[in-house]
């Protein structure tokens, strides 16, 4: 049976997002899974009206970040100001402290800028000014990227892009869906009319029950099967990390409660591999000629070949 929370945020999320239903699905999972979801394709096919109609469903507090090559550290963390009534400095926090934040065009600012998100999306802390500063539940970064062959972007370092639970491209939208977006217009007049169907309390309750959704000990070694594949791939130079697999473990979990589930099923891992893995692996394909599509079959091949558990 479908969860009535999660299928009435899909349905806000889905009046003015009219794209890839399955784009939608791996943003919930990525909200419940308590992860970080990096959404990558070209400009003007709705990243950031997918983004903030997820933000705008929820009851509770967004920020937006347009990151630009000359933002700093601390226009993302914050900054410290002098007070000259008590002659002290009090910090003022950045974008960065909010429930769900929107890095836009995460890939067009620097790495130092760049790594300011580190910390806060691996340990949901941010340390200023000699302290650490723990973030409010939930907290989640959505970053969208255009392709990194497009003018003025950087290349995110692995480090960074093994923080994201899920990398989604959106694709360009079949034809009833461009029809609906050209006579409705949702990125400019639907969006500002959304309001929130679930409350922050109400999405920290379901990250709590993600964890205790049942996974049988088939399905852990079937992850194990193929994360072990990736490490032994001759056409990969980096395979999936323990961490990789723990998201793909989750990741899971997570797709099993949106989707109505107590358990998780061997779907669940063929739908979300390519998803939570395709950015944490490095294909020897893209280290010669940079390409990264090479990557993505490497990945499908070796889950088409490996055994499914029944």
């Amino acid at each position: 049976m479908p969860e009535p929370l999660i299928d009435r945020l899909r349905a806000n999320v889905q009046t003015v997002f009219l794209g890839d239903p399955a784009a939608v699905e791996l943003l919930l999972v990525g909200l419940v899974a308590r992860g970080h979801v990096l959404i990558e394709d070209v400009p003007g096919v709705g990243k950031t009206v997918l983004a903030r109609a997820l933000a705008k469903s929820v009851d509770c507090r967004f920020s937006r970040i347009q990151l630009t090559p000359d933002l700093l550290p601390g226009d993302v963390l914050g900054v410290s100001v002098y007070n000259t009534q008590t002659g002290t400095f009090d910090f003022r926090p950045g974008p960065v402290f909010a429930n769900i934040v929107l890095a836009d065009e995460i890939n067009r600012t620097t790495p130092r800028t760049q790594s300011a998100l580190l910390e806060a999306m691996s340990e949901e802390q941010v340390s200023v000014e000699n302290r650490t500063i723990p973030l409010e539940r939930p907290f989640m970064v959505v970053a969208t990227q255009n392709p990194t062959e497009f003018e003025g972007t950087y290349h995110l370092p692995e480090n960074q892009l093994d923080r994201f639970l899920l990398r989604v491209a959106l694709g360009y939208p079949d034809r009833k869906a461009e029809h609906q977006i050209l006579t409705r217009q949702p990125g400019r007049e639907g969006i500002d009319k959304l309001g929130p169907v679930m409350t922050a309390a109400d999405v920290v309750a379901l990250q709590d029950r993600t964890p205790h959704i049942r996974l049988d000990p088939t399905l852990v070694e079937y992850i194990i099967d193929l994360v072990t594949a990736t490490r032994d791939s001759d056409e990969l130079h980096l395979g999936v990390s323990p961490r990789g697999s723990l998201a793909l473990t989750q990741a899971c979990q997570a797709r099993a409660l949106v989707r109505g589930r107590t358990y998780v099923t061997p779907d669940d891992v063929k739908a979300l591999f390519l998803p939570v893995t395709a950015h944490r692996v490095v294909g020897k394909a893209y280290l010669n000629n940079g390409d990264t599509a090479a990557t993505a079959s490497v990945l499908q091949a070796i889950l088409d070949r490996t055994a499914t558990p029944h």
